[in-house]
């Protein structure tokens, strides 16, 4: 078993207790990580806003070669951070698991590598010259999940390493170890504190809520659910924190009466299971029109029956486990109250261990638990409509708007849908397809900020005007 140590100023750091991830297939120990507090907290702090001196004095072009050796050297260990994927978060090797995460890692690294700020001149007349630069804010703190625990992670640090921001970053401590790692791999090619890392099991001391107040983090990057992100945009108020938050979702997809129900059942099922439901702009309720709601629900359960569920080092394997006890009783629950209240076409029973099969339940209406909640899990509500005002009105009817989707082959109507539909990101005839050119993020409690792209790239900047 490997003890593995926190990165705190370039340097390797273990403390005087630790604590053990474990891998959800099967319970066994994968490692165990550094259980830390406040000092340790501070000194990586520290280590951020020292090296924030000479990082942000860098040029343009130097950020940005330091951020391209920075995405070869992921790229060049993404075989052996595939499997501390798998190994700690449960998600198979295979298919659109953790080989797939790392391809998805090395992409938006680059992508985000190649971005610029450059300055804009908003006059230059005879009145004068009025310019717009971007400066980096300072240490940044990212404080990531566990559902896809190194492509989260780039998407935090990348765009702040590229502004000319230090970092900070707390992973889940259901992850922790791929970050630990991925971390380690950063500072063979950047200098000393520019990317630091912190871990803790949350039980004693919460190190996400001590970063969230820090007065020396001047912006917070958090993607996890409502109730967290609630929580940090508490803590950050004194301190006058920027903030992106990237929420929970419970996106809505409707089905028109023009779809083809064989075409379309591939693309719903991974628009609903990728990463076995454990992902913020899956598909998580999906409105069908009436005339074809059976013919989707038969054509959905077909494909869901052919999909092989197992450990994810099996390369058979197309889906694992859920991650965790806590969000494993979540989904149990509520399916437990929707078989009282619908119809169960596919699984519906737990598993071994934390494995817990592809459910669809149908049958289901706004009010009921499994539609109103996210249940962040292999689990799709299926919920009829007649009427397509009605279908809108009942997609729009959450507090939640990450993502959403419309599908039909009739594109025409559904981009007409798809335009009142209340949620930062729309997809037509896919779900979740998120990509570094677009900017991504929420609307309503999903979320505050985007990111991705030039619009993302922003956001670890303050604005300055300068007037000559």
């Amino acid at each position: 078993m490997k003890h593995y140590a926190a990165i705190i100023d370039g340097k390797p750091l273990r403390v005087g207790s630790d604590f053990t991830v474990c891998n959800p297939a099967n319970g066994e120990t994968v490692g165990r990580a550094p259980n830390m507090g406040q000092g340790e907290l501070d000194a990586a702090v520290s280590a951020a806003k020292a090296a924030f001196v000479s990082w942000s004095a860098q040029s343009d072009a130097a950020l940005q070669a330091a951020c391209a050796a920075v995405t070869a050297k992921i790229e060049a260990h993404s075989a052996e951070l595939a499997e501390l994927i798998t190994l700690e978060q449960g998600k198979p090797l295979n298919g659109m698991g953790s080989r797939w995460e790392m391809r998805g890692a090395v992409a938006w690294a680059g992508y985000t590598s190649g971005l610029s700020l450059p300055p804009k001149v908003l006059q230059d007349n005879e009145q004068g010259r009025v310019e717009l630069h971007r400066k980096p804010l300072g240490v940044v703190g990212s404080i990531a999940p566990w559902n896809f625990p190194v492509m989260i992670a780039v998407w935090h640090i990348l765009p702040a390493l590229r502004t000319g921001n230090t970092v900070v970053i707390k992973p889940s401590p259901y992850t922790p170890l791929s970050t630990l790692r991925l971390v380690e791999i950063m500072n063979e090619v950047l200098p000393a504190g520019v990317v630091n890392v912190v871990t803790g099991d949350d039980q004693a001391f919460n190190l996400g809520g001590a970063m969230s107040s820090h007065p020396d983090i001047r912006k917070i990057v958090f993607t996890g659910s409502c109730a967290t992100g609630q929580k940090v945009m508490q803590s950050a108020a004194e301190t006058m924190k920027r903030l992106t938050l990237e929420l929970g979702g419970n996106d809505a997809a409707i089905v028109l009466a023009e779809a083809d129900p064989e075409k379309i059942a591939e693309g719903l099922f991974w628009g609903a299971f990728l990463n076995n439901g454990q992902t913020c702009a899956a598909m998580k309720r999906l409105y069908v029109h009436d005339s074809i709601h059976d013919a989707v629900c038969d054509a959905l359960v077909a494909y869901a029956k052919a999909i092989p569920v197992g450990n994810g080092l099996d390369e058979a394997s197309l889906l694992g486990p859920v991650q965790n006890r806590m969000q494993f009783d979540k989904v149990a629950g509520l399916v437990a109250d929707a078989k009282g209240r619908g119809k169960v076409l596919l699984g519906g029973e737990p598993g071994e261990g934390l494995f817990f099969p592809p459910t669809i339940v149908s049958g289901l209406r706004n009010g009921d638990a499994l539609v109103d909640e996210e249940q962040f899990g292999p689990v799709l509500p299926i919920i009829r409509y007649s009427d397509v005002e009605e279908a809108i009105r009942l997609a729009n009817d959450s507090p939640n708007g990450l993502g959403g989707s419309v599908w039909s082959s009739d594109k025409a109507m559904a981009r007409q849908v798809a335009s009142r539909l209340e949620c930062g990101s729309v997809w037509i005839n896919k779900h979740g397809a998120i990509q570094p050119n677009a900017p991504f993020g929420g609307v309503k409690t999903s979320g505050i900020g985007v990111e991705f792209s030039e619009e993302g790239l922003a956001e670890y900047t303050d604005i300055q005007v300068v007037f000559v």
